[in-house]
């Protein structure tokens, strides 16, 4: 409830007038005055003979004199205004009077004054009436902003305040009982008796007592029925009150059948205002959702499992009558099967009646799923982190990729000590989800697991797709790059090179020309220098033509092209080379790139394995070419940095959509495993 943030602003900001100050004043002395008039009706309690002790003195009306104006003079200090505030200062100070009131009548009657006794009802049922009016019926209602849902509710006032009504006016008109009825030493007379109510005295009550009970009852629906409808602050700020009056009246309810429940009821009435407080200040809400939560689901396991146990129980002494033992052992096997797939159907209904759709990871990984399908995993990115900061209630949410691009994406504020929960993908850890300290709605731990278990794998796929989508393009920007540099060194081979020796030799044939005439010998010489650089042209073309494609392939094919490099190898290393399946028909792509990984594969051999043997496995299967290279060396070091020769073979085997392992222990030989695949 945005605006009534803003009017709570704002009458803090409000300057101090005298309006203001009186209302201070009358708060304080009404939270002042309610524990005096409790403190002397327990004195004058106290000094009552026993034949005159009031038999049930302490009610529910007597637990709210000490904490209703209290907490209400506290609401009124920081909220003059509070019309909620009001209410409970009159409603503790009243039920204070009526109690004063009672314990009097006892001590008039005591000393003899019997009409100043009898007196005494009009303040007592006017007490009773004031403080049930505006505690049991009005602040419910008016709960948490000041204000009725809509004027639908009105009636439901008019039928709690004309039943209060009623109630007050039948005990203070009532005729007192003949002596020897009462538990008391004379009867206490009504000087207000009027004898013609008597005879509608049962109506009354039986009408009275059904319109109380079902106003309040209709005052609790109308705080539930404000939760429902409410958005997620205003279901977190009308939990409170709807947790503390629903509690009230159902100890209340069930005082009366039980009498040891009353005492509980007692104890719940004190602890209203406070429901109440926390409801109003809604700067300061302390997790009653997990209080509601917890209850609801632990009261639903407890009904039911129970009556699963009994039914049970009482079916299977039926059918297996004297056999106790297995009756009761079947009854606790069937009400255990029941119990964990009722709890998580309770807890997804609480869920959803206090968080709606929002809270419900259900829900939440629905609309996760829409908006990745919506966008490329970057956008994905930014609205995995928008709808956990939405599920979780939190502050910020982000998401730091492992090597992704874009590294890091944030909705909020996560803080200088933020959560963090590993993001894993198959296995291996690409990034982590970084989460904020709870916002004004935040919800219970339990929930926010159920949140970041459901939603978790989700954020994993998205980071996972976010480095691929990085790898590609630094893949695609790899591959330019070659391809342009590839085209630099020819040009430069070819403009330097082979075009300097080309014009050379284009000027010798002139110059033999000229002198063919005159000077048959310096032509002759002339020609003979031509052919050898003709063969010096050959050798620059051949070297081209073998960096674009290894000659070896075609000549030989890619299996003897692998024999004819192991056979070039150290001569200290025997190297094994076996072939399985036809390798005759492989992309040239992928002849290249095995010819180049085995090429440098030998090379590391010769150069740091210090290897005795090696072997080259080339296996062929249907759409998988697979490379092995091993060697019995040294092994690769425990600190080692991968090298321009190791990194060259995985590019490769990365530019063709394979994967290239380098492994090895200290000591243990080196194996370099690649895997292909062939369309």
């Amino acid at each position: 409830m945005p605006g009534e943030a803003n009017n709570t602003v704002a009458e803090l900001a409000e300057p101090e007038t005298p309006r203001k100050t009186a209302a201070r004043v009358a708060a304080v002395a009404m939270a002042v005055a309610s524990p005096i008039i409790t403190l002397a009706t327990l004195l004058v309690w106290a000094g009552l003979p026993p034949e005159w002790v009031p038999r049930g003195a302490v009610t529910p009306q007597s637990a709210v004199t000490l904490t209703f104006p209290a907490v209400g003079a506290f609401l009124i200090f920081h909220r003059p205004r509070l019309n909620m505030a009001w209410l409970m200062c009159a409603g503790g100070l009243a039920a204070a009077i009526s109690d004063l009131a009672h314990l009097l009548m006892f001590r008039f009657a005591a000393d003899g004054a019997m009409t100043a006794a009898g007196l005494m009802r009009l303040p007592i049922q006017l007490g009773w009436a004031v403080c049930g009016v505006a505690l049991a019926l009005v602040l419910p209602m008016y709960s948490p902003d000041g204000r009725l849902p809509s004027r639908r509710w009105r009636p439901v006032l008019w039928l709690g305040i004309a039943s209060m009504t009623a109630i007050f006016l039948r005990v203070v008109l009532r005729v007192p009982p003949p002596a020897g009825v009462t538990p008391y030493p004379r009867t206490i007379p009504n000087p207000l008796q009027v004898p013609a109510v008597e005879r509608y005295a049962a109506t009354i009550d039986l009408v009275g007592w059904s319109g109380i009970y079902t106003a309040m009852a209709l005052a609790a629906l109308c705080l539930a029925l404000r939760l429902r409808h409410a958005d997620h602050v205003g279901r977190r700020q009308i939990g409170w009150p709807l947790f503390a009056f629903s509690g009230y009246i159902v100890f209340l309810v069930a005082g009366a059948f039980v009498p040891a429940l009353e005492w509980v009821a007692i104890a719940w009435a004190a602890a209203i205002p406070f429901a109440i407080a926390f409801a109003v200040m809604r700067y300061r809400l302390y997790g009653i959702d997990t209080v509601i939560s917890r209850a609801f689901v632990a009261a639903g396991l407890v009904a039911v499992v129970s009556a699963v146990y009994f039914g049970a129980g009482a079916l299977s002494g039926l059918l297996v009558s004297g056999f106790g033992e297995i009756g009761g052992i079947a009854a606790a096997l069937f009400a255990g099967a029941f119990f964990q797939p009722l709890r998580r159907m309770l807890q997804r209904a609480v869920d959803r009646l206090l968080y709606g759709a929002t809270g419900d990871p259900g829900v939440l990984a629905g609309r996760l799923t829409q908006a990745i399908r919506r966008g490329d995993p970057a956008r994905a990115l930014t609205s995995v982190v928008s709808v956990l900061r939405d599920g979780l209630a939190v502050e910020g949410v982000a998401v730091e990729v492992s090597d992704g691009e874009p590294r890091y994406v944030e909705s909020g504020r996560v803080g200088s000590d933020p959560r963090e929960v590993p993001l894993i993908w198959h296995g291996e850890r690409v990034g982590r989800l970084l989460v904020g300290p709870p916002g004004p709605r935040r919800f219970p731990a339990a929930h926010n697991e159920r949140v970041l278990a459901t939603l978790t794998p989700y954020a994993a796929d998205v980071a996972h797709a976010v480095r691929m989508a990085a790898d590609l393009q630094r893949s695609r920007e790899r591959i330019l790059s070659t391809r342009e540099e590839e085209r630099r060194r020819l040009r430069r081979d070819l403009h330097d090179g082979l075009g300097q020796t080309l014009s050379a030799m284009a000027m010798t044939i002139n110059m033999a020309r000229l002198s063919l005439k005159n000077s048959p010998d310096a032509a002759d010489e002339l020609l003979r220098e031509l052919h050898t650089g003709m063969g010096a042209v050959t050798s620059d073309i051949r070297e081209l033509v073998y960096g674009l494609r290894p000659p070896a392939l075609d000549d030989l094919g890619l299996a003897k092209a692998v024999r004819d490099l192991a056979g070039q190898s150290s001569l200290g290393t025997e190297v094994e080379v076996e072939v399985e399946g036809d390798l005759a028909d492989l992309p040239a792509a992928v002849e290249v790139a095995v010819y180049r990984i085995v090429q440098e594969a030998l090379t590391n051999i010769r150069r740091h394995a210090e290897a005795s043997g090696a072997r080259i496995v080339l296996q062929r299967e249907q759409a998988v070419l697979r490379l092995l290279i091993a060697d019995d060396g040294k092994g690769l070091p425990e600190a080692r940095r991968a090298g321009v020769g190791l990194g060259s073979m995985r590019e490769r085997a990365a530019e063709l959509g394979g994967v290239c392992v380098v492994g090895g222990e200290p000591g243990a030989g080196t194996r370099v495993e690649v895997m292909l695949p062939v369309a």
